[in-house]
């Protein structure tokens, strides 16, 4: 399945390296796109969305 999510506290693409290496590991095969400029993260996963948000939630980037 696909998600996107708004992430309000991306800032930069160390951001979004962090939010991408927090989502492969609940899902190692996770296609994941994080945009800093749009605070968008598109995720391409077989995770259920619950546990991607509470893993970016635990990486100090709450979903909005």
């Amino acid at each position: 399945m696909t998600l996107q999510l708004t992430v309000p506290n991306m800032a930069c693409s160390a951001c979004a390296n962090t939010i991408t290496k927090a989502l492969q590991a609940v899902d190692a095969n996770a296609s994941v796109q994080a945009d800093p400029t749009t605070k968008l993260v598109s995720v391409e996963t077989q995770a259920s969305e619950t546990a991607i948000k509470e893993a970016l939630a635990a990486a100090g980037y709450p979903v909005a």
